[in-house]
């Protein structure tokens, strides 16, 4: 079994030096991710010029509840969020509907800044997906959700997140689950070679799934339960120890000739 060759489908990137002279540093456009529904977005405006309260008007205000026992209404620092609804819409303060869905930040940005510039005069926006989470299942080390804070995450940012993919992940079978405009998506990537760089898939999207598939020695380990296992080891064992015995006594008899 020692003489088993070495796997070749463990190892990332392995035409790199194809893809090098192919490509050269700075060809790719930078990504930024699209809004998109069910989105949690945290916007925030202010101006140059302060002026209290023409600029309140455009945030939303702070939460108001009452305590337990208490009488007094208290206000709470806790962020809140406009949701983008079904349709790609938000209920912006001021402004009404607003359509953000499909946009990507900056776009929204710019949006929402020749809006307000017709009642605040250079008016400073900040706008920022706070639901962007990832999921990554499988054969890795910490399998689960991963939140993005930065908004943009790359396949090998996510699998990083979670430990990488052990020993027996298919690195030549990821599958990623997607859902476009309420149609789910399955695409299947191979992350030995370095095309995956290219793929319209090596950024994620909010909500992405990466399954890791379990390569061909994990599944047929599985076949086998904890007893049946057990039974091969020692019969592995036996047979080790036979062939040792068989050897030892074919030298003595080599010797004694």
């Amino acid at each position: 079994f020692s003489c088993r060759s070495v796997p070749t489908d463990i190892a990332y990137f392995q035409d790199f030096d194809a893809y090098v002279q192919k490509n050269q540093p700075g060809n790719s456009a930078p990504y930024e991710p699209s809004i998109r529904s069910n989105d949690h977005l945290l916007i925030s405006v202010s101006a140059p010029v302060l002026d209290q309260t023409r600029v309140a008007q455009f945030n939303l205000p702070l939460n108001s509840h009452l305590a337990p026992g208490e009488t007094t209404v208290i206000q709470s620092a806790a962020v809140q969020t406009y949701i983008v609804d079904k349709d790609g819409y938000i209920n912006f303060p001021v402004l009404g509907k607003l359509k953000l869905a499909g946009l990507t930040r900056s776009q929204a940005v710019e949006l929402l800044s020749q809006k307000i510039s017709d009642y605040l005069p250079e008016p400073i926006i900040n706008l920022q997906i706070i639901s962007f989470k990832v999921t990554v299942l499988g054969e890795v080390l910490k399998p689960g959700p991963v939140v993005v804070s930065d908004e943009r995450v790359t396949i090998f940012d996510a699998i990083g997140a979670v430990g990488d993919l052990t020993i027996y992940g298919d690195r030549q079978n990821v599958i990623l689950a997607r859902e476009n405009n309420g149609i789910k998506e399955l695409h299947k990537l191979d992350l030995t070679k370095t095309e995956i760089f290219n793929s319209p898939y090596y950024y994620l999207q909010q909500n992405d799934v990466l399954y890791v598939e379990p390569n061909n020695t994990k599944k047929k380990e599985s076949k086998f339960g904890a007893g049946e296992n057990y039974t091969l080891s020692i019969l592995s064992i036996s047979f080790t120890a036979v062939s040792v015995l068989v050897s030892i006594l074919g030298i003595m008899s080599n010797s004694k000739n």
